[in-house]
């Protein structure tokens, strides 16, 4: 936010002082922003695990803040139900040992992108032929 501010042009004091004040309203909170950011991203299937964590950090979130607030969601939403949910809806009828190998990674892949584990994938697309 700071940076964005002083990209416009206005003097540093003045905008520490903005900042603060924002701060002191509650208008800013980072700790907010992260436990909003994250739940979006889980509850939508956008980003999971270590790319979810990727994305905070890259969106200039605290590691120490991140940690905690992935640890706490982590409670809420279990990586193997999430994973089977995403793969139902994304790839309906999908058989592992009927797919090619092209198709089989191309899904992994993709799947891979979303911050899910390897090892996680595979148990749940070979578990779904059962």
């Amino acid at each position: 936010m700071r940076a964005k501010i002083l990209a416009q042009g206005v003097a540093e004091d003045d905008a520490e002082t903005v900042l603060d004040r924002l701060q002191r309203e509650g208008w800013l909170n980072d700790r907010r922003y992260a436990e909003r950011f994250a739940e979006i991203a889980l509850t939508n299937g956008r980003f999971y695990g270590s790319r979810l964590k990727m994305e905070m950090r890259r969106r200039g979130l605290e590691s120490e803040l991140v940690d905690d607030v992935l640890s706490a969601l982590q409670e809420e939403f279990d990586e193997t139900s999430e994973l089977e949910a995403m793969v139902r809806r994304r790839y309906p009828g999908f058989s592992y040992s009927n797919a090619t190998d092209r198709d089989k990674r191309r899904i992994v892949a993709y799947l891979q992108r979303r911050g899910f584990g390897l090892s996680t994938i595979l148990k749940v697309l070979r578990s779904a032929e059962q």
